[in-house]
């Protein structure tokens, strides 16, 4: 630029900056900034609902569902009893998560992209369209009423990305826990806004929920069925075949150029403690993992999936996203891959009871 006349640098020197502007997403802060949308979305005690995004490249987009239990009769719903879900968002922020919310670190795969953060405080697995009425039990004396919001508070979020995100190139759709089992949903909706973009879904903790091994139907307690319908690739979706892996063969027949992906650990123990409310008791979660993946392959061959070992359960906001390990393959860099666009095998423990692990988790 030093042989420019003075007055040509000056201009270079506008358009670079301009265009690094362009790059990034119009009118938020640094770090996280927090929405409160309003309307029909509301935690499950009627508390507000609020997400947040944290900008960075506007071509490269996480949309994350965040995880937090869920409930579906009386004494797992009543925050009272025994709660088995995160009933508002007192004292929850997307800084506390570490792994892939680490924006510190080098080595984090997503640490440039524009982050939409779904928090879950619904009970329904963000796929909720009811403010139920749980009928006393013993020790209760009045009816409790759960807003299961699920939908409304994505669609919010959703209708926030669609407006203000216009044109990314590349796409992560993930959730966690409760977050994981309707990351597929999501994912075709925003592949099926965003056409030109490539997709990445990854569900992060949820591959052992079986249909066929439980004696109850919590979905019925949400009316999940009434928002799915509305979704022409899920509109056939019924009681008898609605299923954790029916949601990923359905995204990929809507939309097959979605990448799906899924991470499990093969003893985790909340699956297992979630399968026991369901009924499910004396089965083998790896099983069950090996069953669904199996289900979901035939609908989706691309379908590609990391089992690592252990008992602990979720990854993408843990620190030990970075050092668990199979074998010589660690999920970072398995993770990492697939956010890149390269291909990957299937990672699966062979000796499952206790989680392999690099030792390090220092930031680089």
């Amino acid at each position: 630029m030093k042989h420019l006349p003075q007055y040509l640098s000056a201009i270079l020197v506008i358009l670079l900056a301009s265009c690094a502007q362009e790059s990034k997403v119009a009118g938020l802060a640094d770090g996280w900034n927090e929405f409160s949308p309003g309307g029909t979305t509301s935690c499950s005690d009627g508390s507000p609902y609020r997400f947040y995004v944290r900008p960075g490249d506007a071509d490269k987009l996480m949309v994350y569902l965040q995880g937090g239990g869920a409930c579906w009769f009386r004494q797992n719903c009543d925050p009272a009893m025994k709660p088995s879900y995160t009933i508002n968002l007192d004292g929850r922020h997307p800084e506390q998560a570490d792994g892939v919310f680490n924006f510190t670190r080098t080595d984090n795969p997503l640490r440039n992209h524009t982050v939409v953060y779904a928090p879950y405080c619904s009970g329904d697995v963000h796929l909720g369209e009811r403010d139920t009425s749980y009928p006393p039990v013993s020790g209760a004396t009045e009816p409790l009423t759960v807003r299961h919001r699920g939908f409304a508070n994505m669609q919010a979020v959703l209708d926030w990305t669609f407006a203000n995100i216009r044109r990314p190139e590349s796409i992560v759709v993930a959730g966690s826990s409760a977050g994981s089992i309707p990351s597929p949903y999501y994912a075709t909706l925003v592949a099926q806004h965003y056409s030109d973009a490539d997709v990445l879904q990854l569900g992060d903790g949820s591959g052992g929920y079986r249909r066929e091994v439980s004696n109850n139907f919590p979905y019925e307690s949400w009316n999940t069925l009434k928002g799915l319908q509305r979704t022409p690739a899920f509109a056939h979706l019924n009681d008898d075949s609605f299923s954790y892996e029916a949601l990923y063969v359905g995204a990929a027949k809507a939309t097959p150029r979605i990448r799906l992906a899924a991470y499990d650990a093969a003893e985790d123990d909340v699956q297992k403690q979630f399968l026991a409310l369901t009924g499910a008791r004396g089965v083998s979660l790896r099983e069950l993992i090996r069953l669904n993946q199996a289900d979901i392959r035939a609908g989706a061959p691309g379908f590609r999936s990391f089992i690592a070992g252990g008992a602990s359960h979720t990854i993408l906001g843990r620190d030990y996203f970075y050092t668990f390990k199979v074998g010589d393959r660690t999920f970072r860099d398995w993770f990492a891959d697939l956010v890149n666009g390269v291909a990957v095998k299937d990672v699966a423990c062979t000796a499952c009871e206790e989680a392999e692990t690099t030792g390090a988790i220092a930031a680089p």
